[in-house]
C-alpha cells in the first residue's frame, strides 16, 4: 500500500486502526458482554438481582477477555521471512520447529508475509491412479503436462455436464452437483466460476441464479453502471470474485488496489462494515455517482462480504478437479483404486464401490492370491477393475498384509499360514 493508512485521502482510517488490521476483536459475544447479558437476558434476571454480592467479579471476567488463553499452533499456517525473524518476532520453540507469538493478524502488521499451505488428498489419490497406469500399461501420465492431459477434453466435460462427479475434487457435493446441472460447464473458465459461486457471499447475493440466466441466454447481463462493465464483463455481470470487489472500490471510490482489498477485507467484519459503508458511499458520490447506483452496487458488495474466493485460488482449485474428472472419464479404474486408497472426499467407500459399479467398472473383492497391500487395478473379462486391497479385512495390520502379498501365491490354506502366518 502507498503509504501508510492514516496518509491516505477519503478513507476512515482515523485513529481506529482496528478499522483497517482486521483485529479479532470483532463482533464476538464473550466475557466483555456480561454487564449487557446481566440487564438484557430474561433467564439472567435472577443473577443480575444477586450481582452486587459478587463484588468484582464480572469486570475482572470482562477484563479477561481477548487476552491470550493459551498456546495453539495453525494447522497450515506459514511464516516466510530471512534469517532475522527470530530477532525481530518473539518465537516459542517447539520439536516441530518455532511457532510465531502472535496472531494471524498481528503477523500482518508487522509486515510479515503468511501462507496457509494445505494438504490435499486428492493429490495423492491422483499421485496413486498415476502409479497404478504406469504399473498395468508402462504409460508414465504427468496430469500437469497439456501434452498428456487436455482441460478441454471433451469426453472430460461431458462427464462433468452429466453429473458423474462423485469422488471428483471440489465439485462432487450433492450442493455442487446440483450447480453443475443447471450450469453445464463446457470449458475451463465454467469450472472456475462453478467453484467460486459456491461460495457463502454469493450463494447469499443469489449470484448463481443470476450468473447461470445469463450464461444460457435467458436474461441478459446486468450492469449496475457502465464503469462496472469492464471489470465483470467476463461474469455476466455478476460479483464473483475478491478481485472484482477491489477493483468495484478502486473506481468508484479512486482509492488505489491496495487500500481497495483493505476495504474488502473489512467486509467480514460486523464492527467495521458501517465505516466501510459510509467511506464507500461518500466517496462514490463526490466521484459523481448516482444515488440509485451507489445503493445497488453497496447491496452487492455487502451481500458478497469477505466470502468468496480471489480468483487464482478458484483456478487452483479447478485444475485439479478437471484432472480428476479427466482421469475418471479416461482411466476410471485407476481413478477409484486412487480414491479408495487415500479416502480423499466426503463419501464413504459403499459409495464409491456403487458409483463405480454404475460406470461399469468391476470391483473385485479382497482375494488372497490377488490382492495387494493397496487398492490396484486388475484386468477382467469386462475390462479394467479394481481390486480391493488386503488392508480392507477388518483387524488385519500392515505387517500381515505386506507378509501375504509377498508370498502370493498360495496353493492351499496351509500353504498361507506356514508362509504368511496371519
Amino acid at each position: 500500500m502507498r503509504g501508510t493508512p492514516s496518509e491516505i485521502p477519503g478513507l476512515p482510517w482515523g485513529s481506529d486502526r482496528r478499522w483497517w488490521t482486521g483485529s479479532p476483536r470483532g463482533s464476538r459475544t464473550c466475557a466483555r458482554d456480561i454487564p449487557n447479558a446481566l440487564t438484557e437476558l430474561p433467564e439472567l434476571r435472577q443473577l443480575a438481582c444477586e450481582a452486587e454480592q459478587f463484588g468484582p467479579l464480572w469486570e475482572l471476567a470482562a477484563g479477561l477477555d481477548v487476552l491470550p488463553r493459551g498456546y495453539a499452533m495453525h494447522p497450515c499456517g506459514v511464516i516466510l521471512s530471512d534469517a532475522s525473524l527470530l530477532d525481530r518476532l518473539p518465537a516459542q520453540p517447539t520439536p516441530g520447529g518455532a511457532w510465531t507469538i502472535g496472531d494471524k493478524d498481528d503477523v500482518e502488521d508487522l509486515g510479515l508475509l503468511k501462507l496457509d499451505v494445505l494438504g490435499v488428498r486428492m493429490q495423492s489419490a491422483m499421485a496413486h491412479s498415476v502409479a497404478e497406469i504406469r504399473r498395468t500399461t508402462g504409460r508414465q501420465l504427468d496430469l500437469d503436462s497439456p501434452d498428456h492431459v487436455d482441460l478441454a477434453d471433451p469426453d472430460t466435460f461431458e462427464l462433468i455436464r452429466r453429473g458423474h462427479v462423485l469422488g471428483c475434487f471440489q465439485i462432487e457435493s450433492p450442493g455442487q452437483q446440483d450447480l453443475i446441472a443447471r450450469l453445464q460447464p463446457r470449458h475451463m473458465q465454467d469450472v472456475i466460476a462453478d467453484i467460486s459461486l459456491f461460495r457463502p457471499g454469493p450463494v447469499a447475493g443469489g449470484m448463481p441464479a443470476r450468473f447461470i440466466a445469463a450464461r444460457h441466454g435467458t436474461e441478459p447481463p446486468h450492469y449496475p453502471h457502465p464503469d462496472l462493465e469492464p471489470i465483470l464483463d467476463d461474469t455476466y455481470g455478476v460479483v464473483i470474485w475478491h478481485e472484482q470487489i477491489i477493483t468495484i472500490f478502486a473506481r468508484m471510490t479512486g482509492c488505489d488496489r491496495a487500500a481497495g482489498d483493505v476495504a474488502r477485507r473489512a467486509l467480514a467484519d460486523a464492527d467495521r462494515l458501517p465505516k466501510v459503508e459510509d467511506w464507500f458511499r461518500r466517496a462514490a458520490a463526490a466521484r459523481g455517482y448516482a444515488g440509485s447506483v451507489v445503493y445497488e452496487v453497496w447491496g452487492i458488495i455487502k451481500e458478497f462480504g469477505a466470502y468468496g474466493f480471489c480468483r487464482a485460488h478458484a483456478v487452483a482449485f479447478a485444475v485439479p478437479a478437471v484432472q480428476s474428472a479427466w482421469l475418471k472419464a479416461h482411466h476410471p479404474a485407476a481413478f477409484y483404486t486412487g480414491l479408495l486408497e487415500h479416502d480423499p472426499g466426503m463419501w464413504p467407500m459403499r459409495v464409491v464401490v456403487s458409483d463405480a459399479r454404475r460406470l461399469g467398472v468391476p470391483v473385485l473383492p479382497v482375494d488372497v492370491n490377488h490382492s495387494r497391500t493397496v487398492h490396484s487395478v486388475e484386468r477382467t473379462d469386462q475390462g479394467w477393475g479394481v481390486r480391493l486391497a488386503l488392508s480392507t479385512v477388518r483387524g488385519i495390520s500392515d505387517a500381515e498384509a505386506t507378509r501375504i502379498a509377498a508370498g502370493q501365491p498360495y496353493i492351499s490354506l496351509q500353504d498361507l499360514w506356514q508362509w504368511a502366518r496371519p
